[in-house]
């Protein structure tokens, strides 16, 4: 029988897509969320149990009937502007919600974790290529709570033997190459999916936030990887952890940044339509520029963010926001 593993927000963005990449890999993913934010539509690749990290009973149930060999932990609160407004949900649902998470998966007997991080953690550093040393100074509370559970499981490794792999990773982006599934968020607050609405006129137009900031053009600098990719890589990261064991952090990303005005320029070539766009002022959190290396993933788990070119992913998004019936 194949293995199962469970996968909190296994009905989201990055989660559903992961559930992809396990079932091709021959796990079964077993998708664990309370549809907050996920889409039970998108549960495709295997069971689903609606369940809520903050509910440990929840927790503890799905994993006496699934009996997983690993957990994979995406499940979190991840809007920067409102962890700035109200960072003691953050603090509350992130952390604590990761907590009863860990401690449900050790009282199973489950030594093998794998959490989706966030590049947030590192917060505004100009000028650098972010490694997996680079010194982490998280400047929201979606970022420091991604560090808190960083934090946490460094801690369970050492007293409870929990291996865990660790990936840090910021703006995804990209669909399914197959547009079985794709980003639909609600509210939609990424970049490209917004910038897409804008030029199919699901959206008035796109609003670029902040024009001022220290970069060529003014404004705010990002790294991009493709959602396959990106779920390529915690698969790679769990056959770590089964055939190796013992605990990793990896960075994940092209190394490249780009703005949003290069985004926007991208994204009228590939649909060859113009890009309304609103000009706004900077948001509360949002760092300057995040650039992401990876080449300890390359070397070591033999990744290759194969898709993740800046017009494949705007392309694989367009494809799915352009399928039959396509609403947002």
């Amino acid at each position: 029988m194949a293995e199962r593993i469970l996968v909190t927000g296994g009905a989201g963005y990055i989660g559903s897509h992961a559930c992809k990449a396990l079932k091709n890999a021959g796990f079964i993913p077993v998708a664990f969320d309370n549809l907050s934010t996920g889409w039970s539509e998108a549960v495709r690749f295997g069971p689903f149990v609606q369940g809520d990290l903050m509910d440990r009973a929840s927790i503890d149930a799905a994993l006496a009937e699934w009996r997983p060999v690993a957990v994979m932990h995406f499940a979190a609160l991840s809007l920067v502007g409102e962890s700035m407004r109200d960072p003691g949900r953050y603090w509350r649902e992130n952390v604590t919600g990761a907590l009863n998470l860990i401690e449900a998966t050790l009282a199973a007997g489950i030594s093998r974790f794998v959490f989706s991080s966030t590049c947030a953690t590192y917060g505004d550093q100009d000028g650098v290529i972010l490694t997996e040393d680079t010194p982490q100074r998280p400047i929201n509370a979606y970022g420091a709570s991604k560090l808190a559970i960083e934090e946490m499981l460094e801690n369970f490794a050492k007293s409870h033997g929990l291996d865990h792999v660790i990936f840090r990773y910021f703006n995804v982006a990209g669909c399914d190459p197959d547009a079985e599934i794709g980003e639909q968020h609600d509210p939609e607050t990424h970049l490209i999916p917004l910038m897409l609405d804008a030029i199919a006129g699901r959206r008035p137009a796109l609003t670029v936030f902040g024009s001022d900031y220290d970069t060529p053009d003014g404004t705010c600098i990002r790294d991009y990887v493709h959602v396959s990719d990106l779920a390529e890589a915690h698969v790679l990261g769990l056959r770590r952890l089964m055939n190796q064991g013992g605990s990793r952090v990896y960075c994940l990303g092209s190394g490249t940044g780009f703005s949003v005005r290069e985004v926007i320029a991208h994204a009228g070539q590939i649909t060859n339509s113009p890009v309304p766009i609103i000009e706004g002022g900077r948001r509360p959190g949002d760092p300057t520029r995040l650039v992401c290396g990876s080449e300890r993933a390359k070397s070591e788990l033999g990744w290759s963010p194969r898709r993740s070119t800046l017009d494949q992913m705007i392309a694989d998004a367009w494809r799915w926001a352009n399928r039959p019936g396509f609403t947002r």
